[in-house]
């Protein structure tokens, strides 16, 4: 999700050094897993698929799906700084359109940590449009190597009921992920991942329960400074990205005479724009399953801190053939509020859980395990 709107933001930035990883590929571990068959890799998508198009008829036939939860909880099977110049990361995968499992062969696992109880646990929030289904991918992975997923519909998203045009504020829009934290355990931390206006929902989220986020991870996301918008930080780039303009339409449902309460993404440019690097079944995946944006959360300017922002760990993920939210736009946010480590991830597009799936596995994993 990218917006394209004409407004000059002159919110101020800290500046901070930060590094980046100089291997090229996602360090020096070496790995070890098995992997699904592609029996079962199929059936996940089959199964996503058909609850996707299950919701739909759901809606079309009832007005309104009989889902009372806005949380999915995934458990795994098995048991389970600054003044340095920026160095940059990128995985060394041949780039490839549908990123397959890889053979058992060719990866060689060592290291991999998943009984951290501060590391072990991995929240996934969707960006705009999305929902929890669209980590569908991400989930099994994680699962596999022993880790506990948590994928978060957020209010009006995926299977989440609510009327995305009756979202109000920031707030409500993040309310089941805000559900989460107030029932998390004492002492538990988890590493929260956000993607697109996911990494403003996360920003928030950190803002109000930094003691509980051991690290955060933007992957191709919305990171933005105090007192900035989702807006703000879109209308920078206005002129640069026509390619948004054309795809995004606007929802009144309060009427034209008033403001937008939603955005919506026109079916015809939405591959080429979220999805151009992304395999053709998860295109389809998204095409049956993506709902519109609540637009007043995206208005919303953040407070941020440093003492409680600012103390939680920061990593970004830059998805280097990004259509919706361009490299250029990625580097600037990068430049204004720095991470603690940057990574790039070669030949993903805007949904690298679907284009790379496997290199943003060894990502995550990989964040992970930093000490």
């Amino acid at each position: 999700m990218g917006l394209c709107f004409s407004r000059d933001n002159e919110s101020a930035a800290k500046q901070r050094q930060s590094k980046r990883v100089a291997a090229a590929g996602v360090g020096s571990n070496r790995w070890t897993r098995i992997r699904s068959s592609k029996r079962d890799e199929n059936r996940i998508h089959e199964q996503a698929l058909a609850a996707a198009i299950l919701f739909q008829q759901q809606m079309q036939n009832d007005g309104a799906a009989s889902f009372d939860r806005s949380t999915s909880l995934r458990y795994p099977s098995g048991n389970s700084k600054r003044n340095q110049t920026f160095r940059r990361s990128s995985s060394s995968r041949a780039r490839s359109l549908t990123d397959p499992l890889l053979q058992a062969h060719q990866l060689v696992t060592q290291g991999i940590k998943a009984d951290n109880p501060e590391t072990n646990h991995f929240v996934l929030v969707h960006g705009g449009g999305f929902g929890a289904w669209c980590w569908y991918k991400s989930i099994a992975l994680l699962e596999e190597d022993g880790y506990k997923v948590t994928a978060i519909d957020l209010t009006g998203s995926g299977i989440h009921s609510f009327d995305t045009n009756s979202v109000k504020s920031l707030h409500q829009y993040v309310k089941p992920l805000i559900d989460f934290f107030e029932e998390l355990a004492d002492g538990e931390k988890v590493i929260l991942v956000g993607h697109d206006f996911g990494g403003a929902c996360i920003s928030y989220v950190m803002e109000l329960f930094h003691s509980k986020v051991s690290k955060a991870v933007f992957t191709a996301a919305a990171m933005l400074v105090s007192g900035q918008s989702t807006l703000d930080l879109f209308s920078e780039k206005v002129d640069s990205n026509d390619l948004m303009r054309q795809a995004q339409a606007f929802i009144y449902a309060n009427g034209n005479n008033q403001p937008p309460t939603a955005i919506d993404f026109d079916r015809a440019v939405i591959k080429e724009l979220l999805f151009n690097q992304s395999p053709a079944k998860d295109v389809a995946l998204a095409s049956v399953s993506m709902r519109s944006i609540p637009f007043s959360p995206v208005l919303e300017k953040l407070s941020l801190s440093d003492t409680k922002y600012g103390s939680v760990r920061r990593f970004y993920i830059e998805t280097q053939e990004d259509n919706a939210i361009p490299i250029a736009l990625q580097e600037s946010m990068i430049n204004k509020s720095p991470p603690e480590r940057l990574f790039c991830l070669k030949g993903a597009d805007h949904s690298p859980f679907f284009s790379k799936p496997q290199a943003l596995h060894k990502l995550f994993v990989e964040i992970s395990n930093i000490p």
